[in-house]
Parts: structure tokens; C-alpha cells; sequence
């Protein structure tokens, strides 16, 4: 996996808010955040606010809970920054997300906000298996956001990717 920008570069991989279960006749892709997932969402915008983890790029999957999601993030932002909505985010393989994320060449930081178990596999393939379970033994819950660093190893100068902070609603 290569890294976008000599280190340190920041990655935010942030699972959307809880969502409602799917009404009768309704697809999965439209599904809307319910009143639990409204407030996490803005929750975990306050929080991402007051730690000021402003990124550079945000990429959302198209899925109505990912757009209600990240725009909560963006209103805790005073709207800073903009939201590039990615249909290939949608039932995607962890791949996609880190292929996303690998083509923000000019970014010192990027959000990638979707849907598990996805956002979990990221994670995994980016810190390994044995740190991700420690980090997240229950797994990634919704409107969790992972924040890892991309640091260079003392050692081999290859940088290795570091969880810096775990925020949940």
C-alpha cells in the first residue's frame, strides 16, 4: 500500500451513523439515518470539531446514511470543506476505498466515510489484524471514526500506519 504524501499523512475512516431498517418496497441504498443515528452523527461531528480533525478530501459513498452522515460532519465544520460523493464507495471490497484514497495524491489528509464491514476491513488491512482487534475488539460501531497516521518506521524508513485516536458518539 503505498502512501499519498511523505509521512505524516492522516487517514479518517469514519462508518456512517446508525440507520433505519429498510421500509417495505424501500432499497438498502435508501436508507435514511433514524433519530439514534441523527444524533450521532452530529455528536461525532462535535467531537471531530472540537479535536479540530479537519481533512483536506472527504469522500462519501452515494447511500442516503453516508450523505446525511458526512453532511453532519460538515455542518459541525461551519461547511469548511466540500463532500465528493462516490457511487463506487456503495458495496464496495476494501480495495476500492484504498484505491480512493491512494489517488488523493495532493492531500495531507483524507476522510473516507462508509459503510462496514468495509470501513473495518480498511482498517485491518492498514494497522494488521492482531492491532485491529485490540483497538476495536467489538468491532467499528456506527458513526465510529478511526484516525490513523501514516509514519515513517525508524528502522526501514517504510512508513507504517499507527491508530492515533478512535472517537465513537
Amino acid at each position: 500500500m503505498s502512501v499519498l504524501q511523505s509521512p505524516p499523512f492522516r487517514l479518517y475512516l469514519l462508518r456512517h451513523a446508525h440507520a433505519a431498517w429498510a421500509s417495505p418496497g424501500e432499497h438498502d441504498f435508501d436508507r435514511r439515518l433514524d433519530s439514534k443515528g441523527y444524533a450521532e452523527a452530529e455528536m461525532i461531528g462535535e467531537k471531530i470539531a472540537t479535536k479540530g480533525l479537519v481533512p483536506d478530501v472527504v469522500l462519501s459513498s452515494t447511500a442516503v446514511r453516508c450523505r446525511e452522515t458526512a453532511q453532519a460532519i460538515r455542518r459541525a465544520f461551519n461547511d469548511a470543506f466540500e463532500i465528493s460523493y462516490v457511487d463506487e464507495m456503495y458495496n464496495a471490497q476494501a480495495e476500492i476505498y484504498l484505491a480512493l484514497m491512494s489517488g488523493q495524491a495532493s492531500a495531507k489528509s483524507v476522510m473516507l466515510v462508509g459503510h462496514n464491514p468495509t470501513i473495518e476491513a480498511v482498517a485491518e488491512a492498514l494497522l494488521g489484524h492482531q492491532r485491529m482487534e485490540q483497538a476495536l475488539p467489538n468491532g467499528f460501531p456506527t458513526a465510529g471514526l478511526a484516525v490513523l497516521d501514516a509514519v515513517l518506521d525508524d528502522k526501514t524508513g517504510v512508513p507504517q500506519w499507527e491508530l492515533q485516536d478512535f472517537l465513537a458518539p
